[in-house]
């Protein structure tokens, strides 16, 4: 069979042309270092490196969420080292303003310097992250939560709820705390607050609370320890009043009530009280409770006599117990705090080895064996150079070379 020239150029040009489309694809795949270089090439190891770039899209944006709420947490954590510090020097003030030698000016220069802790408390209070939300407002982050009034009285003006932050698949977390959960409220296991009424004209001066029967009947309730005529008589805060306790009063003598004990010092006049409340009851706010204590300290003692030294020493007492509570209460935020931090920690540690897992398995889908790939380009480059070489050196033949 007799093959024309035209069938004969197009024939090689055809063959070259594949050779050279073969050559090519093998140097895009090595320029790549993909195996496939489009989803056609191989749908089904496609459609798996898709869906495996997707999970890390998605893990790369999860670990982005985490690096945000850390940031976040740390500034509040050293938000709430500051409360815990000022916090501190308050109860350290408090203490030192019960000595006896001390006089009005003494316990008003105290005062100032509580005033002025009191202050610092509030800005802290208010602080924000950097871009203008601020940390304790709940979900009205564009305005401070504490407005002080013009009498001294600080209002949280903020709300309760919580910034939550996606920070992995099946995990959101809130990355603040409201300011009133933080500043405002107790623990559920804080003590019971002693406080003495603000007519109290006698010298009785309270102590400590004490637990002795926890299954009382009465325990858990609020309390009032009256006097008249010698006499005690302890009554609940019901409605109507339950009487808890009576009888004879002796100075430092404990008296026992709904699983509780306390002793007072001194002597009571008729007519005076003594409040004996669960924590969340004897009032909760800690920038009232200072600025009670302020008051008491700023209110002069000369004149008075044992009574009114009697009235400042319960009116400390009192301060200080809830100054305690409240510290404690941050304490255990700034615990949470600390959790959380901890529990991202261990998520991004988690995170990255799944993004190794994840990293390897797209790799076996779709890296190139660099040592086959190049064997193949190899093998293309001198297969394309024969069939060159074979259509340049058959087109040279004539007949005319044999005659």
């Amino acid at each position: 069979m007799r093959i024309s020239t035209s069938s004969f150029y197009e024939q090689n040009v055809n063959a070259m042309g594949l050779q050279q489309q073969k050559l090519f694809r093998v140097q895009q795949q090595l320029a790549t270092n993909s195996k496939f270089l489009s989803a056609g090439d191989d749908p089904v190891g496609a459609a798996r490196a898709l869906g495996v770039s997707q999970t890390l899209a998605e893990n790369a944006q999860f670990a982005t969420s985490r690096q945000r709420a850390s940031l976040s947490l740390s500034t509040e954590e050293n938000a709430l080292d500051s409360v815990t510090s000022i916090l501190q020097n308050i109860k350290t003030l408090t203490v030192a303003a019960g000595n006896p030698t001390l006089s009005d000016a003494d316990r008003g220069s105290l005062a100032t310097t509580i005033q002025s802790a009191l202050d610092q408390l509030v800005g802290v209070a208010n602080s924000d992250d950097g871009n203008g939300q601020f940390l304790f407002a709940g979900f009205k982050s564009g305005s401070p939560p504490f407005v002080t009034g013009a009498g001294g009285a600080v209002q949280y003006v903020g709300d309760q709820g919580q910034r939550l932050m996606q920070i992995d698949v099946a995990r959101q977390m809130s990355t603040s705390d409201d300011g009133r959960s933080i500043f405002q409220s107790v623990q559920g296991g804080a003590g019971y607050v002693t406080s003495g009424a603000a007519g109290n004209t006698g010298t009785g001066v309270f102590g400590s609370v004490g637990i002795n029967d926890a299954t009382a009947a009465n325990y858990g309730k609020d309390f009032t320890i009256s006097f008249a005529a010698g006499n005690y008589t302890v009554t609940t805060k019901d409605t109507p009043p339950v009487v808890a306790a009576t009888g004879v009063f002796a100075a430092d003598t404990p008296i026992s009530f709904g699983g509780l004990q306390i002793k007072i010092s001194g002597a009571p006049a008729d007519g005076d009280s003594f409040d004996v409340s669960t924590a969340q009851n004897a009032g909760t706010d800690v920038f009232a409770s200072i600025n009670q204590l302020v008051s008491a300290l700023r209110t002069p003692l000369t004149g008075g006599g044992a009574a009114a030294q009697a009235k400042l020493l319960n009116a400390l007492s009192t301060a200080n117990v809830k100054v305690t509570n409240a510290h404690d209460n941050v304490l255990t935020v700034l615990s949470s705090v600390g959790s959380r931090q901890t529990e991202i920690d261990a998520l991004d540690s988690g995170g990255a080895a799944r993004k190794l897992q994840e990293d390897a398995y797209l790799s076996s889908i779709e890296d190139l064996d660099p040592y086959s790939a190049i064997s193949e380009f190899y093998q293309r480059q001198t297969s394309l150079q024969a069939t060159q070489m074979t259509f340049a050196k058959l087109n040279s033949i004539s007949l005319f070379n044999y005659l």
